[in-house]
């Protein structure tokens, strides 16, 4: 039997992949790719080995998550050694321990290579710290596209003073910016939503929470993105503004609207 990986890709920015991830891809045989991974990642990989694309995006086409289960397991059982590649990192809404409990099953160990996810890169990538002793107490990581009907207590996150970062959430934003205001959030609560964080494409918008669904829609922003809503998205408020007059002694509290691409 071969060895098998679980290994994040990071943000998008290949120069964000671990040294252990990048070396776990020079010797697996096969590597099995989800949709969101930078292809340019693959650089790293053996010229032989076998590329398999297994999409996982929402709102796009993919491989069943059992399909990509039984493609590992065929090729282990068959001698070849597996890497799973997964964008940000695996064990963050990336099912990652659905496939290590698969394959714990069916008698595989797995060694898991641990990624920068992208709910702390795409804030900090537009400097916004999740956490600040100023602004949060903590960080909560939420998605907005639960499995069934499950759905975040929307009343409870309203009411902690912690960072709020949404995975996924770009679809139901209007629902979630309505059901938090209507949880008693302020409608002047800092948000953020950035888009292909860490990529030359990255762009974000910045408004306030009254504001935000609207904010986002003038700007066009899409998936893949992070929303980020809390305090620590004003520290990104006050450096859009002093991009904008950087002889200006303060910053607003809440400047207008903006919608930027982000220069790399």
């Amino acid at each position: 039997m071969k060895r098998a990986w679980l290994i994040g890709a990071g943000p998008g920015d290949v120069e964000l992949m671990t040294l252990k991830a990048t070396r776990a891809l020079a010797q697996a045989d096969v590597i099995l790719v989800d949709d969101l991974v930078n292809p340019d990642v693959l650089q790293f990989a053996r010229a032989d080995a076998c590329i398999v694309h297994v999409g996982k995006r929402g709102g796009h086409p993919s491989t069943p998550q059992e399909g990509i289960v039984a493609q590992m397991l065929a090729h282990l059982n068959a001698g070849r050694s597996v890497a799973r590649l997964k964008g940000g990192d695996p064990f963050v809404f990336g099912r990652g321990g659905e496939e290590q409990q698969a394959l714990h099953a069916a008698g595989i160990e797995v060694e898991i290579v641990g990624g920068i996810t992208a709910g702390i890169a795409a804030p900090a990538a537009i400097g916004i710290p999740v956490t600040h002793r100023d602004h949060a107490q903590g960080v909560v990581f939420v998605t907005g596209h639960g499995a069934g009907t499950s759905e975040p207590d929307w009343s409870a996150l309203a009411a902690t003073r912690m960072t709020l970062v949404i995975y996924m959430g770009m679809r139901r934003l209007n629902d979630i910016v309505g059901a938090l205001l209507a949880a008693g959030m302020s409608a002047a609560t800092p948000c953020a939503a950035i888009e292909s964080a860490t990529r030359p494409e990255q762009r974000h918008a910045l408004a306030t929470l009254g504001e935000f669904a609207a904010a986002v829609a003038r700007a066009g922003l899409g998936s893949p993105a992070i929303v980020v809503i809390g305090g620590v998205a004003s520290l990104a408020f006050a450096r859009a503004a002093a991009a904008d007059a950087p002889d200006a002694p303060d910053a607003p509290d809440a400047p207008e609207t903006a919608a930027s691409p982000d220069a790399k």
